[in-house]
Formats: C-alpha cells, sequence, structure tokens
C-alpha cells in the first residue's frame, strides 16, 4: 500500500479530509523552510505539497511567484531541493510528499534520471502543471520506471476527454481546479461546478481528489469536501502568513511565524472533520 492509500484509507476510516499545505522549499533559506515543514506537520498537516523554485512559474500567482524568487536569490538550486526532500523524509517516513515542479526542470535533467532521483530522496508524487495529461506520455512512463505516482490536473470546466485521461493517468491524487487561472487568493475560490467535476472524474476510477487553487479558509476547506472532494490544497494562504514575518532571505520572528501558521493549519484541519 502506498503513503497515499494508506492515508486516505485511515482519513475514510475517521470520517475525515484531508488538509494539504503547499510550501517551497528554500523560502527564504532551507533551514527555515525545514522548521516551516515542521511546524504545519505539527499543526495536523496529512500531506505535503512542495515546490521547487523556477524561475518562470506560469501555474503560479503574485504570491507564490514570490516564494520561488525569494529562494533563487536564495541561491537554492534543485540539488538543494532535493536534499530538503531527503530531509523532511526521514523525519517524516509515513508522510505523503508531493511534489510540483515545471516541465523545465525534467527537460533538462533527463526525464529517467529526474524521477528517479527524486523518487530516491523519498517523494511519493510529482505533478508538472505545466505538462497536460494529453501531452504526459513520455513523463508517465518514466514516473512509473521509477516509483513515482504522476499527479495530473482536472481543470474545472475541463471536456470529458480530459477529465478521462487526468483519472486515468493520476496515480496518488488527482489535483482539481474550482476556477480556470493561477493559484492564488487574489481571486475568491468557488465550489461552483466543482461537485459535476468530481463526479466526471469519478466515473472513470479516478484516485482521490483534492481542490486547490483559491483554498483559502476553512470553510472552502468544508465546502470543497462537502462537494465530493477529498480534502483541499492551500498555498497561497500559508505564503502570505510567511511574508508578513520574512525580510530577505530569513524569517525575522520564527515564534511569531510558527504560532500563527501552526494557529492557520490546524483551523484548516479542522474543517476536514
Amino acid at each position: 500500500m502506498s503513503r497515499y492509500e494508506a492515508l486516505f484509507e485511515a482519513l475514510e476510516s475517521r470520517g475525515e479530509g484531508a488538509f494539504v499545505p503547499f510550501l517551497m522549499l528554500g523560502d527564504p533559506s532551507p533551514a527555515d523552510a525545514l522548521e516551516i515543514v515542521r511546524t504545519v506537520v505539527a499543526a495536523g498537516a496529512d500531506a505535503l505539497e512542495i515546490g521547487v523554485p523556477f524561475s518562470d512559474p506560469v501555474a503560479d500567482g503574485p504570491t507564490i511567484q514570490k516564494s520561488h524568487i525569494r529562494a533563487l536569490e536564495g541561491g537554492v538550486t534543485v540539488n538543494d531541493a532535493l536534499e530538503q526532500v531527503r530531509t523532511i523524509r526521514a523525519e517524516f517516513p509515513d508522510l505523503p510528499i508531493g511534489m510540483l515542479i515545471y516541465g523545465n526542470v525534467p527537460f533538462t535533467r533527463g526525464l529517467d534520471h529526474f524521477y528517479r532521483e527524486f523518487g530516491e530522496a523519498g517523494a511519493d508524487s510529482i505533478l508538472l502543471p505545466d505538462v497536460p495529461v494529453r501531452e504526459g506520455a513520455p513523463f508517465i512512463a518514466a514516473a512509473e520506471r521509477a516509483g513515482v505516482d504522476p499527479i495530473f490536473i482536472a481543470p474545472a470546466q475541463a471536456a470529458e476527454s480530459t477529465l478521462e485521461g487526468v483519472a486515468a493517468h493520476s496515480r496518488g491524487y488527482i489535483y482539481a481546479i474550482s476556477r480556470d487561472g493561477v493559484t492564488g487568493t487574489e481571486r475568491e475560490s468557488s465550489v461552483t461546478g466543482l461537485a459535476e467535476v468530481v463526479e466526471n472524474v469519478k466515473r472513470f476510477g479516478g484516485a482521490p481528489i483534492l481542490l486547490g487553487f483559491g483554498i483559502s479558509s476553512p470553510q472552502h476547506v468544508a465546502d470543497a469536501i462537502a462537494a465530493g472532494a477529498s480534502g483541499a490544497i492551500s498555498g497561497s494562504a500559508i505564503t502570505k502568513i510567511m511574508d508578513k514575518y520574512i525580510e530577505g532571505n530569513s524569517v525575522t520572528d520564527m515564534p511569531g511565524l510558527k504560532a500563527e501558521l501552526g494557529e492557520f493549519v490546524s483551523a484548516m484541519k479542522a474543517a476536514t472533520r
């Protein structure tokens, strides 16, 4: 049984959904990023989605873009990110770890090498937000050879053929989005139509569905689960909390950040019950 399978089975037995925070590796520094990971796990995160900083994050809005920029300005590389994944896996051996990485990284490193090195570091899944499922065959094959779950996005207004492909090829979970556009809280998230998306994907026997993009409050989490999703992912809201405590490439008040971030994650997790 994979870590995702074990997680969703345990959550279902307790009548809960999953809350999954998104964090950027190396933001604002590798040491601070690891302390933030420990904070969200202690506060109740069921799994992690973690990003690798990239210069052109086309699926991300301004808030997450800032986290990419901070990490890159601090000199964080893909190799640094891999080392952080190894550390997280060593500390949390049973925690599902999903990666969000832009497609240029596997292209430049070579698909088989890329998936193998992240799999060996401890990643359970990899989502490439700029690679649609219709272009995914070589990535899927390389992921499966490395024992890594490929994840694809199910857009809110996707054609049935797209949803069928996402359901057929996503492992671990399916990333459903409630609205078009980029990540962020600048535009309000909406669960309008989400039940239809969930129903359409489930018709094809897909993996559990997590809702992302614009999830910024406990009510959003509760609404997502009520609409049929197995949980929710939140990134920009977390990064906005972090922004208040960051100057340059360091956290100015780690106790304050940990307190506020822990309270937020605890409230988001409570909304899954």
